[in-house]
């Protein structure tokens, strides 16, 4: 299975450490302190005290378990240094002194537990010192050497120790510093990719949004655009088919008709599909609020008796609230076309200080004999409620007292661009 780039592999841990080569080096590095240890120890202890082969063999084996617990370094690091302390007054094991201290200051944090570091590797420096002191002021029986000064010896023995504590030290400092700037980096990187991977589903969730927004819209543009000019299509149709006999005059009229409401479908339809290719700002505003005349002829010339009315001063709206109120007016014609043919209808168009108000009543169509057989999806007022309530206006449609049915939209003054006279 593939795994992510920000996803850690497992690892196989064995007691405390963390892969086989860290206990293989561990152990590795323990045998080789524990043998410098006994060795150091006997040799050490043989030059200044006797011992038979019964004390040799235990502080052989006293050295061999100070330079084992190498093991336990990762563990427990401080171990290896407290038992170099204690060992050191009588040995000095060069090895099992460097590691312990480079690893107690590698491992661990700093600067929280400087103290501790600060003060066992002060310690360590101070018994090493001490040791070197020994070993020249009390050389064994066979070795003869000339003495240096006691400043000397003093010079020598700091030095010495300074070299066996001050180097695994600082580069423990060092390695334990820049692993965890490593460590640090690499979950600020993982964090960092989680919220890229986060940012980029919310940035597919948006793109789905905005995709599912806009067909949407060009859904209720199509079927504001298709409902009304189809409806008047065949209402013509259905005029023309009766009186094709009886009154060649007027069935060519209503061809003609027929004819310009197919035209108008077709450019519109044609602007609908090419706001896809254009953006926002360039996008065409074919129908306004000065368009409700030639609407409203329109659905006369097919039989309907409709009447408009406009109040008040006009005023100029913004390119979407004048569609979408001329879209209310359409939508209410249409469905005057399909379910109220030959009643009354009555448009009105009213300005207004606090906006404008635009309403499409007929009155009860006295059985329905004359509407138009028109097939509904039943969206068209959903649309305009949506439509409307989303530039902050108010929707309403419903039957009235008198069998009739209303449909009605108020847009705020806020969208008005400026006013005018009415004329």
């Amino acid at each position: 299975m593939s795994k992510s780039p920000g996803e850690r592999a497992p690892v196989r841990s064995f007691w405390w450490w963390k892969r086989p080569r860290s206990a293989f080096l561990d152990i590795g590095l323990a045998v080789l302190a524990a043998l410098e240890c006994a060795l150091t120890t006997v040799s050490f202890l043989s030059a200044r005290v006797h011992l038979n082969s019964a004390g040799a063999t235990g502080v052989a084996l006293l050295g061999a378990v100070a330079g084992g617990s190498l093991v336990l370094r990762r563990r427990w690091p401080a171990v290896p240094v407290l038992v170099t302390l204690v060992a050191m007054p009588g040995m000095l094991g060069v090895l099992l002194l460097v590691v312990s201290l480079y690893t107690l200051a590698e491992t661990w944090e700093w600067p929280s537990r400087r103290w501790r570091v600060m003060a066992l590797s002060g310690l360590a420096f101070a018994e090493a010192v001490a040791v070197m002191m020994v070993s020249m002021l009390t050389p064994g029986d066979s070795v003869v050497v000339e003495q240096p000064p006691l400043w000397g010896q003093v010079l020598i023995a700091v030095l010495v120790a300074v070299g066996l504590t001050v180097p695994p030290v600082v580069t423990g400092l060092y390695v334990g510093a820049r692993r965890r700037l490593i460590d640090s980096l690499k979950d600020r990187a993982h964090g960092l990719e989680t919220e890229l991977d986060l940012l980029a589903e919310q940035a597919q969730e948006r793109a789905r949004r905005a995709r599912l927004e806009e067909r949407t819209r060009i859904a209720r543009e199509m079927h504001d655009v298709v409902a009304h000019r189809v409806s008047l299509m065949v209402v013509h149709a259905g005029a023309l088919e009766r009186i094709a006999a009886k009154d060649p005059e007027k069935a060519t009229q209503s061809a003609k008709l027929m004819g310009e409401v197919g035209r108008q479908a077709l450019n519109e339809l044609r602007e609908i599909l090419g706001v896809l290719r254009m953006d926002d700002e360039r996008q065409p505003q074919p129908d306004s609020l000065a368009g409700l005349p030639r609407l409203v002829d329109q659905s006369r010339a097919a039989g309907m008796a409709v009447t408009l009315t406009v109040s008040g001063s006009r005023q100029e709206f913004t390119g979407e609230a004048e569609r979408t109120a001329y879209r209310v007016v359409q939508e209410g014609l249409t469905n005057a076309h399909k379910y109220a043919g030959g009643a009354q209808v009555s448009v009105l168009l009213a300005y207004a200080p606090n906006g404008v108000r635009v309403s499409v009543v007929n009155a009860c169509p006295g059985g329905g004999g004359g509407a138009a057989k028109l097939p509904s999806g039943g969206n068209g007022l959903v649309g305009m409620r949506e439509r409307v309530i989303a530039l902050g206006g108010t929707f309403s449609s419903g039957p009235e007292a008198d069998g009739g049915f209303r449909v009605e939209a108020v847009l705020p003054s806020r969208l008005a661009v400026r006013a005018e006279p009415l004329r």
